[in-house]
């Protein structure tokens, strides 16, 4: 591996503290609530490191830079912690712009541990610089296309803004539906209103919707229009990137935004591990904790137990990637390489196909698990 020299800030011994750069969407348009979960795990993940002591006496510190759902932005803050002397970059929930971030920090020699971004390509070469704890979007999104098959659904319309991200999730269930039966209509909502979304749903005889568009513009208007069109009484509207996990969904749909099934990374029973940080990031949000926050803490430990094993040396930490065996909230976090997927993958946390309750919206349920 080409390693570029660590800056003369991460080598230092004299008790200063340990630097992780936190890339987070924390303003709009990035999604707020995401980001606040997972800077509130990661700071929850920190703050109890340096209660046991920090990193060999050393302070653990995270430098929290805002993405915003922005690329350039997410670069440019990649560059900024570099110079900053930060030993590795922990976060960020936007795919596009995880995958900006990974490739200005593989183009540097910084290690990146990727919280909850699920774009296969994140890299578009294979790197040694980037680890992912979240599963890669190929391996939730076919759980959910077998999910839509089991519930009887072969005539799936995808309502599809225009992301490398959506791309890639249509073409996903494209390739695994239709050897099986199944057929993906793509609806592009660059040229239909909500409205529009229902004549086409009725037109082509579709019995589900999925949501591959951004929140709460348009995804809420659309669930809207749906729900209360009569013809469209017996439709399945999905959302396997998650959009309804979070409060804000409940909050806008209210009883609307129940019955409709998304992706969920958390097993069906938390460890004791996993429901002490449970009753903590409760305590910290105020609300129930989201997949992302557990996501953000898994993050902070996986990096705490690196640089106390291996020390703030970039070089090292890249390399120490397929040695990582932590016990996560979530299971047991190892790397590996997986075909297709570009960086150190932890294949693979677990995966669940989850809705709220109508009858409770503020219960999920499990409906299916991969």
């Amino acid at each position: 591996m080409n390693a570029p020299p660590s800056p003369p800030e991460a080598e230092r011994t004299d008790g200063s503290s340990v630097r992780i750069g936190a890339l987070v969407p924390l303003t709009r348009p990035g999604w707020v609530e995401a980001g606040q979960h997972l800077l509130a795990g990661l700071e929850l993940a920190v703050g109890e490191v340096n209660d046991a002591g920090g990193i060999v006496g050393r302070p653990l510190e995270l430098v929290v830079r805002d993405t915003a759902a922005d690329p350039q932005r997410a670069a440019a803050a990649v560059d900024e912690l570099a110079r900053l002397g930060v030993a590795a970059l922990a976060g960020e929930y936007h795919s596009v712009v995880a995958r900006a971030a990974a490739a200005r920090a593989d183009a540097l020699g910084l290690p990146f541990l990727c919280s909850s971004a699920v774009l296969d390509g994140l890299t578009e070469q294979p790197t040694d610089w980037v680890a992912r704890l979240a599963p890669a979007q190929s391996h939730g999104w076919r759980i959910y296309a077998d999910f839509l098959l089991g519930a009887g659904h072969s005539r799936i319309a995808v309502a599809a803004e225009p992301s490398v991200y959506w791309a890639s999730g249509a073409r996903i269930l494209r390739d695994y539906l239709a050897p099986r039966g199944g057929t993906v209509i793509e609806l592009d909502m660059r040229a239909l209103v909500p409205t529009a979304v229902c004549d086409e749903l009725v037109d082509n005889r579709a019995t589900a919707l999925l949501l591959l568009v951004g929140h709460p513009e348009p995804a809420v208007p659309i669930v809207k229009s749906v729900r209360r069109d009569e013809r469209l009484a017996e439709i399945m509207i999905g959302a396997p990137a998650g959009q309804p996990e979070f409060s804000e969904w409940e909050t806008l749909l209210g009883d609307e935004g129940a019955a409709i099934p998304f992706l969920r990374y958390l097993p069906e029973r938390l460890s004791p591990l996993g429901a002490r940080v449970e009753t903590a990031l409760r305590e910290r949000l105020a609300a129930a904790p989201s997949f992302v926050a557990f996501e953000g803490y898994d993050t902070g430990v996986v990096l705490a137990e690196v640089l106390r094993s291996h020390g703030p040396d970039r070089a090292r930490i890249a390399e120490s990637w397929p040695r990582v065996a932590v016990e996560g909230t979530r299971g047991q976090i190892r790397f590996s390489r997986t075909p297709g997927i570009s960086v150190w993958q932890w294949a693979w946390t677990p995966v669940q196909v989850v809705d709220r309750d109508p009858a409770e919206p503020g219960r999920f349920r499990i409906l299916h698990t991969g």
